[in-house]
């Protein structure tokens, strides 16, 4: 059975940081490219990080980089998001990504909300 369980959200003050962990199970995650996605109410689902299997390449989106680090640890079957430096806006559901050319699975998704 395939899961992918998102943990680390919560709620933080704006300047502050979270470590998002994504933990996979039944499927081979050193071979997938993962991702990190978010979606605020009313909006639409964006991407905010990827690393390819190897974990040689990133890509972030433009609102995040220098404040987001994704990282994966392929012994413990992990991916992770260090968020620092964070704003009001980044405040919504986050989710992981397990992409192997069509085949890709979801998590379901960790709150986070920066306020004060």
């Amino acid at each position: 059975q395939v899961q992918l369980v998102e943990s680390g959200g919560g709620l933080v003050q704006p300047g502050g940081s979270l470590r998002l962990s994504c933990a996979a199970s039944g499927f081979t995650f050193s071979g997938y490219a993962m991702r990190w996605y978010r979606q605020a109410p009313g909006k639409e689902r964006e991407l905010v990080a990827a690393m390819s299997s190897s974990g040689g390449s990133t890509n972030y989106a433009d609102s995040v980089k220098g404040r987001f680090t994704i990282s994966r640890d392929n012994a413990k079957n992990t991916v992770y998001l260090q968020m620092n430096s964070l704003k009001p806006e980044d405040t919504a559901v986050y989710y992981c990504k397990a992409e192997l050319y069509r085949s890709s699975y979801w998590g379901q998704g960790t709150q986070v909300t920066v306020s004060s």
